[in-house]
């Protein structure tokens, strides 16, 4: 590593440091994730479950935005991480039909008690719910032909960890999807370049990205690339600006753009 990187991720670190959502000390993380660097950016609090109302979020078109940008059929298999009080899970549920499955997961038991009663209540029966970890979703292996990230992504406090353990649930072609919003991590939203970095640090590569107002935010699908690297291999992303490469979009439309498109 050369002395300007070092000395960017020393000042990157300092300035994380300062923030009390990244002054966590070592013997503070999870055990588990100590294998793996710890991020050089701050991390949102984890804030209400609720984005905002499903009746705003349906007006919009939100969910069937993403759906059909994730190209989401019946029969698919695909996982809700973060799923909250299941704004996503139950649309999933829908889209994919009765030969299909949603695992809803989350670290928040509470809303995951919420969720199962919302789950009884519609009687959903192609939808299961689970207990995730911070640095672990604890999905089975080769079970999901696509992983939704919304509005979640710049909660996650040990990102390498995450998506290392993450990967291995992908089915063969599988995808990750993310929904967020370009603004600093610590104002509850993520640039893309460093969740582009992230992803790529841990093995995947970016398919597709666009930016849509249904969605109050931008688009970014990922799947799996190469060998997944050791944890200890992982080199931390710096935060944007402080680092001169950057990785290009794979033909990033406007929203414009993408409906022309859609539309040809």
């Amino acid at each position: 590593m050369s002395r300007r990187i070092l000395t960017a991720v020393g000042v990157s670190l300092a300035a994380c440091l300062a923030l009390a959502s990244c002054d966590v000390a070592e013997e503070d993380r999870p055990v588990s994730s100590r294998d793996f660097p710890r991020p050089y950016r701050p991390v949102s609090e984890a804030g209400s479950n609720a984005f905002s109302t499903e009746q705003v979020r349906d007006d919009r078109r939100e969910a069937q935005t993403v759906m059909d940008q994730a190209q989401i059929t019946e029969g698919m298999t695909v996982a809700d991480i973060g799923a909250g009080d299941g704004y996503y899970t139950v649309r999933l549920a829908a889209r994919v039909g009765e030969d299909g499955r949603v695992l809803a997961q989350d670290i928040d038991q509470a809303a995951l008690n919420r969720l199962g009663n919302r789950i009884e209540r519609e009687r959903l029966d192609n939808v299961s719910i689970a207990l995730g970890a911070p640095d672990d979703p604890k999905l089975p292996e080769n079970s999901f032909d696509r992983i939704f990230m919304v509005h979640m992504y710049h909660e996650v406090s040990e990102p390498y960890a995450l998506l290392w353990r993450m990967r291995p649930a992908l089915r063969e072609g599988g995808q990750v999807i993310v929904v967020d919003v370009d603004r600093p991590v610590d104002q509850h939203g993520i640039n893309p370049q460093l969740l582009f970095c992230e992803f790529e640090r841990v093995g995947y590569r970016l398919v597709e990205f666009v930016r849509k107002p249904e969605i109050a935010g931008y688009y970014a699908q990922f799947e799996v690339a190469g060998e997944r690297p050791e944890p200890r291999d992982i080199e931390p992303c710096l935060q944007p600006g402080e680092t001169t490469t950057e990785i290009s979009l794979p033909g990033e439309t406007s929203a414009e753009e993408d409906d022309e498109l859609q539309g040809s």
